[in-house]
């Protein structure tokens, strides 16, 4: 028996180490290609200007690469107080909520920017399905599958009443609903289309289909557990 589960344990360290690898190398990436505009808005961040900085898509991208470490302290502390009061999976359950947090507040942030024409253009719906898709291109679709991305990853994680793909649907499609209901009512110069809508529920379901090994055996404990049979009366 020993003999036989030896060999297992080098190649689950060898897929580790790549896996972090690329994760490196996918990063590095990321910033290699945005660094360009990260530098450009550096300047009027750090000088706390508003214009150039907290209005710009550069600007925000740049804060929140910034707030990194903040968010990783903030999960050690909460990790290092749960787990001093015995809360089961501490650390999960802290990386999840800074996650949520994190990785959503930004997207939201560029979601609710005004536009040029904000409060002179009049305000536009589209409830026709798939008719905005095609303009939107790639970069719009890549853009609204991560506005719910990491709500939809970390959600199930975090609560275990969400730990099921319809319920992540149905989380991502009303959070989608009232953002773009909000910039119907704010006036701010963006058309609220049901396509978006559809491609952000999407993109939160597609986080929680990469996050499921994390949260599919919590959701599924509950039911494995024997259940007391039923005393007879009489």
């Amino acid at each position: 028996m020993v003999h036989n589960a030896s060999p297992t344990a080098p190649p689950r360290r060898t897929r580790r180490v790549v896996f972090s690898g690329l994760a490196i190398l996918g990063v590095a990436c990321v910033l290699f290609v945005i660094r360009g505009p990260l530098f450009m808005a550096a300047p009027r961040c750090a000088a706390g200007r508003w214009h150039g900085c907290w209005d710009t898509f550069n600007g925000v991208v740049l804060m929140t690469l910034v707030a990194l470490p903040l968010s990783a302290l903030v999960v050690w502390v909460l990790a290092r107080r749960r787990g001093a009061a015995g809360v089961p999976s501490a650390w999960r359950r802290s990386v999840a909520e800074v996650g949520m947090v994190h990785g959503t507040v930004p997207f939201l942030w560029l979601t609710m920017m005004p536009g040029g024409g904000a409060g002179i253009v009049p305000a536009r719906v589209s409830l026709v399905p798939l008719r905005d898709l095609v303009t939107m291109g790639p970069l719009g679709i890549v853009g609204n599958l991560l506005v719910f991305a990491s709500l939809g990853f970390f959600a199930p994680m975090r609560f275990a009443a969400l730990a099921s793909l319809p319920r992540v649907l149905a989380l991502g499609a009303g959070c989608s609903a009232l953002v773009e209901t909000a910039q119907y009512a704010l006036d701010l110069d963006r058309v609220s289309s049901v396509d978006d809508v559809l491609v952000n529920a999407a993109g939160a379901v597609l986080a929680a289909l990469a996050s499921r090994r994390w949260w599919r055996t919590r959701a599924q404990a509950p039911s494995d557990r024997p259940r007391p049979e039923p005393e007879l009366v009489g």
